[in-house]
């Protein structure tokens, strides 16, 4: 029954006379999860964004996990700390931001993940003494 919870039968499409041309895509509002073996990637998105565990970030690539979705990853991660030490091997956790030298280093490697990073290209900001917002601080 859980199954079919998650994975639904796809509505019907409107009759041709009221499609339009974006009407391939489903609403982000909507309560339909994509079938998990039609698009993995669109069922796991679906997944989280109706049990409302997350949701987008206005910073690009960035989510917001919220408190139900970080009570199921605190879980998640204890069970696996526990299970890391079972077998005499020892966690680790890596830096947010490394240095892109660090990744030049590594280039023959970066290419599977390069979409997924991000670069920062100046650490401190300064008001705009003209009043247009904030500026790369160039004694930084």
């Amino acid at each position: 029954a859980l199954k079919a919870q998650l994975e639904p039968t796809p509505p019907p499409p409107p009759p041709k006379a009221a499609a339009k041309e974006d009407d391939n895509a489903e609403s982000p509002d909507s309560d339909f999860i994509c079938p998990r073996k039609e698009n993995y990637s669109k069922w796991y998105n679906d997944l989280i964004r109706v049990a409302d565990l997350a949701q987008t970030s206005p910073v690009r690539g960035c989510m917001v996990i919220k408190p139900w979705g970080m009570s199921l990853w605190d879980s998640i991660r204890t069970d696996l700390d526990k299970r890391v030490i079972e077998h005499g091997a020892s966690n680790a956790y890596f830096p947010l931001l490394i240095p892109k030298s660090f990744l030049s280093k590594e280039a023959e490697h970066v290419e599977g993940f390069a979409k997924e990073c991000a670069v920062v290209t100046h650490h401190r900001l300064k008001a705009d003494p003209e009043g247009g917002g904030l500026i790369a601080d160039p004694d930084a």
